[in-house]
């Protein structure tokens, strides 16, 4: 029925929306979909509940939720770690919850200076000169990360390990397809596990785009990617998706790198069924001008105090759409502020703490698994948390067997990589305790 409650119009302003556009009745605005997909009928709904009543009821479904309660094994580009409660508890103060875009520097002072922060914090973690205020995500940053190489090069040739993230490669490729971008993708090698072939780099490479740790968890030669970059004049783009590795690897900076982007949700930021998430993004000084998104930077009034200001906002809401350097960031604030409580919270020494609880605990699970009669560790080189195991059947069948006792054991590769059927993904943290890795063990075996 249209005489329903919260329908702002009258019926007879209904009739005559109706008859100005040449109709009857509203029914007919649907009349392209096939009447047998049409309900023909009221919803089926419950009467209206009280408040109490609904909160039951709701306690009800949510208690049917066992996935939870199950350990989890499953990274690859979104993990599971630890966050103090005073993330979320500062996070959910009604001035940080409920701003906006800081647009007006003078009432934003706030905004801009955990923006500041976080920016510094990305730089500090990630040894480079500048850092933006924050992306969507990470597959958008690497898309960025593309485009900003082709402005400073002028060359319009991509080269990307297959390694990196297939979900990442699949976004950065639709988001370029339009421009001028040429993408070629690199094999890895089988043996190692890192990136193979480099013959594809050439005077027309714009950037060589990798991973560290990469799909498969292994832990690129950073520093040695770099060198062959650079030695035909490309830049080096570092794509991280577990952002708790820096607090353990030799950062990007020292390793050489022009741009290194990644998710930062590893940084007290929940999985929450894939989103929201926060990209970084960071670069040298001097490609500053072709960062995309925005840049906050601190000014002093004319009384010598400090303040906090949009220093660069090349964004199309900003300037003229044709010399913007992005149209997809933002400052993804409140989720940016999340990452920056959650690292000034656990501070240099307890990212590193982290860091190698993850290494330590993923090692353990590793050796245990590779003893299993029929198991192997299929790559040989160094891992952060992450690595991928060979199965003696088919992955799909080993991890529903697992998931059928109560454990969620990884992510079959086959679904990104033909002929990889008995290859599987395992990924440990600090949130997984001893026994659960044992009991993996056991329903392996």
């Amino acid at each position: 029925s249209l005489s329903m409650r919260y329908i702002p119009n009258s019926p007879d302003e209904r009739a005559e929306m109706l008859s100005e556009v040449g109709l009857s009745d509203a029914s007919e605005l649907f009349r392209s979909i096939p009447a047998e997909l049409q309900l023909g009928r009221e919803l089926n709904i419950t009467e209206p509940l009280s408040e109490s009543e609904v909160i039951a009821a709701m306690e009800a479904m949510a208690a049917k939720n066992t996935a939870a309660a199950k350990p989890s094994f499953l990274g690859a580009g979104v993990y599971s770690h630890f966050s103090p409660t005073i993330v979320d508890h500062l996070l959910q103060r009604s001035e940080f919850f409920t701003s906006y875009t800081p647009y007006q520097p003078e009432i934003s002072q706030g905004t801009l200076q955990y923006i500041f922060e976080f920016q510094t914090l990305v730089c500090q973690l990630t040894g480079m000169e500048v850092a933006n205020a924050s992306m969507y995500d990470g597959s958008t940053a690497m898309a960025e990360a593309y485009l900003m190489a082709q402005r400073v090069t002028r060359r319009d040739k991509i080269v990307v390990a297959t390694s990196v993230h297939p979900e990442y490669r699949d976004v950065a490729r639709t988001y370029t397809q339009h421009g001028a971008a040429e993408i070629i993708e690199v094999p890895y090698d089988e043996a190692t596990g890192r990136i193979g072939d480099l013959s594809a780099l050439d005077d027309k490479t714009a950037a060589l785009v990798a991973q560290s740790p990469n799909f498969f968890g292994c832990i690129e030669d950073v520093a040695a990617l770099s060198e062959k970059a650079h030695s035909v004049g490309a830049l080096l783009v570092l794509v991280v998706t577990e952002a708790i590795s820096l607090g353990l690897l030799k950062t990007a900076g020292e390793c050489d790198v022009d741009i290194v982007v990644g998710e930062g949700q590893s940084w007290g930021i929940p999985a929450s069924f894939g989103g929201p998430h926060v990209g970084f993004f960071a670069t040298r000084e001097k490609y500053v001008r072709q960062m995309p998104g925005r840049l906050c930077g601190v000014a002093y009034d004319k009384n010598g105090n400090r303040g906090f200001v949009l220093t660069l906002s090349t964004r199309e809401q900003h300037i003229r759409r044709e010399k913007a350097t992005s149209n997809i960031c933002t400052n993804q604030g409140l989720i940016a502020l999340a990452a920056t409580i959650y690292m000034e919270t656990m501070g240099k020494k307890g990212l590193q703490e982290v860091a190698e609880q993850n290494a330590q605990k993923a090692a353990y699970a590793r050796n245990a698994i590779a003893a299993i009669d029929g198991y192997s560790i299929p790559v040989s080189a160094p891992t952060f948390n992450e690595f991928g195991v060979r199965g003696p059947r088919s992955a799909a069948e080993i991890l529903e067997s697992v998931r059928e006792k109560g454990i969620i054991g990884g992510l079959a590769l086959s679904k990104y990589y033909a002929g990889h059927d008995n290859d599987f993904l395992v990924c440990v943290t600090e949130t997984n305790s001893k026994d659960q890795m044992d009991k993996l063990v056991a329903a392996l075996t």
